[in-house]
């Protein structure tokens, strides 16, 4: 009998139940004996030991819904040795809860600060597999994270729909792309959707060069002017500012983000007209793309061979289109950013979109 637990961790995204879905029938069509533990809301269930008995049933028709079917929840790396408000030390309550249900392996699905903690697990000496979900693509260690080209879609969507009304009001947009420290999804977002003007925290932007790139569309005679803008984004002279500062900074900003700064500045330097929109959370929500639905199924599907072999303390990742298994010490802790350098965005820049570099 090979006793398993499962949770999703972080903030959520499409295909979280499908790499699910994924690690379960592989497990089942294998023919062992298997028993499935839930724990609910993330690292918290598994602190408090908030479970739920699982059955194929129960992964059953949820390729393609969205969200998690056992809930999730941030739990900061930083503060998960520290004792809660009633002194419990987590790590230990963790561990002890792993041990209660004599588990043999725990299938952890979350991004950057998950990971920390997942690693921090398997160094307490409990076997871990973990799956890369995060819409912003930045997971060390693997090519691809599920959930981003679902993002991707939407984003693209919003900036699509976009057009029609700049185009028609011959106004300049900003559309406000997630993405507080890489800029993955902004910049494929932006390329798939025509925006003339990408902002991303990997290369700080000087807002002469965005009003520049504004009036060079103008003479050549577009009406209308549509900027993607990470959440992260920001100015050359922010970007010489320490973390602390930058932080104090912003909680100074009269604007609500970025954007609206960016926004401000054209429309003061131009005299057009800037509107702005976020479209936020949507593009974490809703059903999975079809990319995105195969390749969570493919990791889970991977991670129930491993279990099935005993090898722990991986994460599955993807690297040059095969998906492949990495050590978990080598993937905690590191951040993907993109390098600016990069050739997609030389090439982006060979069509004509502006960096504001």
């Amino acid at each position: 009998m090979k006793r398993i637990g499962m949770l999703t961790s972080g903030g959520d995204c499409q295909a979280l139940n499908a790499a699910m879905r994924g690690v379960v029938k592989s497990l089942l069509n294998s023919g062992e004996d298997v028993e499935i533990y839930g724990f609910l809301n993330g690292y918290r269930g598994l602190i408090y030991g908030d479970f739920k008995m699982l059955t194929g049933k129960d992964f059953s028709g949820i390729l393609t819904v969205g969200g998690t079917i056992l809930g999730s929840s941030r739990t900061p790396f930083k503060t998960i040795k520290d004792p809660d408000e009633n002194g419990l030390d987590k790590v230990e309550a963790m561990k002890q809860n792993y041990h209660k249900l004599k588990l043999d392996c725990l299938v952890i699905l979350g991004g950057n600060g998950t990971h920390k903690t997942a690693n921090l697990l398997r160094e307490e000496g409990l076997n871990v597999i973990t799956l890369p979900k995060t819409i912003d693509n930045d997971l060390y260690g693997t090519d691809m994270t599920f959930g981003f080209q679902s993002a991707v879609n939407i984003a693209t969507d919003c900036i699509d729909c976009i057009h029609t009304t700049a185009s028609s009001h011959g106004r300049i947009f900003i559309v406000e792309v997630m993405g507080h420290k890489v800029g993955y999804l902004t910049l494929n977002a932006g390329m798939a959707g025509g925006a003339d003007i990408i902002l991303i925290p990997e290369i700080p932007y000087d807002i002469d060069k965005v009003v520049e790139a504004i009036k060079k569309r103008e003479q050549n005679g577009s009406r209308f002017t549509i900027i993607a803008v990470a959440e992260g984004a920001m100015s050359k002279e922010d970007a010489k500012l320490g973390k602390k500062d930058r932080e104090k900074k912003r909680a100074k900003s009269i604007y609500p983000s970025v954007s609206y700064e960016v926004a401000a500045q054209i429309q003061e330097r131009t005299g057009n007209e800037v509107r702005v929109t976020v479209p936020g959370h949507t593009q974490r929500g809703g059903s999975p793309c079809p990319y995105d639905r195969v390749f969570a199924s493919r990791l889970g599907a991977e991670a129930g061979r491993l279990i099935l072999k005993g090898e722990y303390g991986f994460m599955v990742g993807y690297k040059n289109r095969e998906i492949v298994k990495v050590p978990l010490s080598d993937v905690a802790g590191k951040l993907k950013m993109l390098d600016p350098d990069a050739a997609i965005i030389k090439e982006a820049k060979m069509l004509g979109i502006s960096f504001g570099d």
